[in-house]
């Protein structure tokens, strides 16, 4: 039995067949065939089922596979311990980041390049997905690192997190919009309209309280984001469900429909500055003040390899953590 034959199978089980795992390890699909054929005679089990449209552990192969990642972590450990001690990185590490998590403050490709740069041995694999699945695959230990939203100042149970970005949700309108005319009262000196953070932190702009968008059309992120999260807490905090009517993945989406009058745009402050600047009005939601932040999140436990853990320390470093709110 070798290393190589254990990886095939792993592979193979991962892919869900022979075409994508010969792929994904450059190999000929024949060759990889002929060695999990040669492991499964040494085994004298059959560990994979080819008989469906897609390949399957057996039942002896589903009790191997675990054993199987462990072989293959223990021996990538010992390689990365050596290279530890000679001063090479390589690996692989695998990053999540939410759409427009950082707009202009983060520029990933530079941050990959110069990463590359330093680290030519180390293999980053780049995802974008909402964050809502982006924790549960860090959770889950298929992502190493990822950059979310997140409606909470702590982390949940399992992960750590380095909060980047802690801003408040503002409402964006277009001139004319009723809101602008509305007499509200103004929050003087700033309130703790939510745990830990201070909502009257805008100077210069309105105010407006969350129930005022009782009965508008909402334009918003989707579903599975820190934004859409913080904005239903807050509803709920105060009593009705958010009538959203047209929501888009790119804030720049979001202020386009607001400028055309479709509705009410809730986003985070400073996202509604650049582009529309003519053509958007900016309101400050108290009572409950909302807040939109971003975190380079990671598990409790850690990152398991040394060019996962120079990564996300690098990381942390290029994006400095917010200042504090409250």
């Amino acid at each position: 039995m070798e290393l190589r034959q254990l990886r095939y199978f792993v592979s193979v089980v991962d892919e869900g067949g022979f075409t994508r795992a010969a792929a994904r390890l450059h190999l000929a699909q024949p060759g990889l065939s002929a060695q999990i054929r040669q492991l499964e005679k040494e085994l004298g089990q059959p560990l994979l089922d080819r008989s469906g449209r897609s390949v399957t552990p057996t039942e002896v192969g589903r009790a191997v596979l675990p054993y199987a990642r462990a072989a293959l972590a223990a021996a990538d450990a010992v390689r990365e311990t050596v290279d530890a001690y000679t001063g090479l990185l390589r690996g692989r590490v695998t990053l999540g980041l939410v759409s427009g998590a950082t707009g202009h403050a983060f520029d990933v490709a530079a941050f990959l390049a110069d990463f590359h740069r330093d680290h030519p041995a180390v293999e980053v694999a780049l995802t974008e997905d909402t964050t809502e699945r982006m924790r549960a695959a860090l959770l889950a230990g298929e992502l190493d690192i990822a950059v979310l939203g997140t409606a909470e100042d702590v982390p949940p149970p399992g992960a750590a997190f380095h909060i980047v970005i802690d801003v408040p949700l503002v409402a964006a309108v277009a001139p004319g919009d009723p809101l602008l005319d509305d007499d509200h009262d103004d929050v003087e000196g700033g309130i703790e309209d939510s745990p830990g953070s201070l909502v009257g932190d805008i100077p210069g702009i309105p105010d407006i309280p969350l129930d005022a968008l009782r009965d508008r059309p909402l334009i918003c992120l989707p579903h599975g984001t820190g934004v859409r999260e913080a904005l239903e807490r807050g509803c709920t905090r105060a009593g009705f469900r958010p009538r959203v009517m047209f929501e888009a993945a790119a804030p720049h989406t979001l202020k386009q429909l607001a400028a055309r009058g479709l509705g009410v745009a809730v986003l985070p402050s400073g996202e509604d500055e650049a582009g529309h600047g003519g053509e958007l009005r900016t309101l400050r939601i108290v009572r409950p003040g909302m807040r939109a932040r971003i975190a380079v999140a990671w598990r409790a436990d850690g990152p398991a390899s040394p060019a996962a853990r120079a990564f996300l320390d690098r990381l942390r470093k290029t994006l400095p953590k917010a200042p504090e709110t409250s």
